[in-house]
């Protein structure tokens, strides 16, 4: 396990030029150089060189940060920021008492037998196969990654497969765990590398693509490889998008997108709407900019998470759209934050919808 002192060097090569204030969701509400990559680098300096103690009061602006990688992204050193903040929390939690308890909580016997019993409660029956009525004998081999989320409220997993049946596909369906993105956020290392290891010898199959529905899990899962050895994901929705797919709509609906942080491209919604019967399509203000969800954010720093969702929910109402689409559920909660925060749900603003699900509603799927 690598510790604080191996990425003494990255954190040295962070000129503090400012760049990331630009980009930084929480700096631009807070305006504390703390809370950005730059002023965190500054303590994490102090605490290699003996100056400050990884304590509390440098936890508090390691968690207050959202990970969506605008920084990393934006950084001329390329430094990997996220990476280096979880090792920080995973170095000061091992040893505290709410460290091990939240580790405890993460753990096989609690959370992983928590995500067993949903599985059996939304079980099919079935042998754990679902297989779509192929049109071919080479189908597409779709290896389908349905992530916690769809465990506990399988509705999008539901929509899926209503649409993909109707495909050229075949579905297999694995028992995978978590990706381990909450784990991974959290500095919980050794369960992140026990659910890796878990999900990577599930990949012994033939496919053609690992399917997702979620940008968080598929960003995640990407995570496990280096680059060059990666398997090929692909979104639900990208996929559609690649089918001769008419979807219609009687009625005509208005309709905005929400890029989730870990969302690598939107490209694909453009060709996915045109597929599309009476859907118009108005793009928001800094559509790609964070909801201010991010799991264990929103808890820790709930005032900032919630002033962020506000700035989102104010952009999805301004389009005056009928639905908002996105393709993470944290973002679906960090929109439903924002119309909270703001106080709208009473005045019936966009509907918050996975894209998967919003298409599963149409009056007619016809594959062409």
């Amino acid at each position: 396990m690598k510790e604080l002192k191996d990425f003494a060097d990255d954190i040295n090569r962070c000129s503090k030029c400012g760049l990331c204030q630009s980009v930084c969701p929480v700096y631009k509400i807070t305006g504390n150089d703390c809370a950005v990559s730059r002023g965190k680098f500054v303590m994490l300096e102090g605490v290699l060189k003996g100056d400050l103690k990884l304590g509390k009061n440098i936890e508090k602006y390691l968690d207050m940060c959202l990970k969506c990688e605008k920084c990393k992204n934006f950084c001329p050193s390329g430094i990997d920021v996220c990476e280096i903040f979880n090792i920080a929390k995973y170095q000061y939690a091992k040893d505290t008492f709410r460290g091990k308890f939240i580790k405890f909580l993460e753990s096989k016997a609690v959370f992983g037998n928590f995500m067993n019993l949903m599985k059996k409660i939304h079980s099919t029956g079935r042998d754990g196969k679902f297989s779509a009525r192929t049109k071919s004998a080479h189908p597409v081999k779709l290896l389908y990654f349905k992530g916690c989320v769809n465990n506990i409220f399988p509705k999008v997993e539901k929509d899926l497969k209503k649409i993909f049946e109707k495909l050229d596909v075949e579905l297999i369906e694995k028992d995978f765990d978590c990706c381990g993105l909450p784990f991974l956020s959290g500095g919980n290392y050794e369960r992140f590398e026990e659910v890796k290891q878990h999900n990577l010898a599930l990949l012994d199959c033939e496919f053609d693509y690992i399917l997702t529905d979620c940008a968080s899990c598929e960003s995640t899962l990407k995570s496990y490889f280096k680059p060059d050895e990666a398997p090929k994901f692909i979104n639900a929705a990208e996929f559609l998008s690649t089918q001769n797919l008419k979807i219609k709509f009687n009625k005509p609906v208005k309709v905005t997108f929400h890029k989730p942080c870990h969302l690598e491209s939107a490209d694909f919604l453009t060709g996915l709407l045109n597929r599309c019967e009476n859907i118009s399509y108005i793009e928001m203000k800094d559509f790609d900019e964070c909801c201010g969800f991010a799991g264990e954010f929103a808890l820790k720093n709930p005032q900032i998470s919630a002033e962020i969702a506000k700035n989102k929910a104010k952009n999805i109402i301004d389009t005056g759209a009928d639905y908002v689409l996105t393709t993470c559920p944290a973002c679906v909660a960090g929109i439903l934050e924002g119309y909270t925060a703001l106080g709208v749900l009473h005045k019936n603003p966009p509907k918050v919808k996975n894209i998967i699900e919003f298409l599963a509603k149409a009056d007619e799927i016809i594959l062409e």
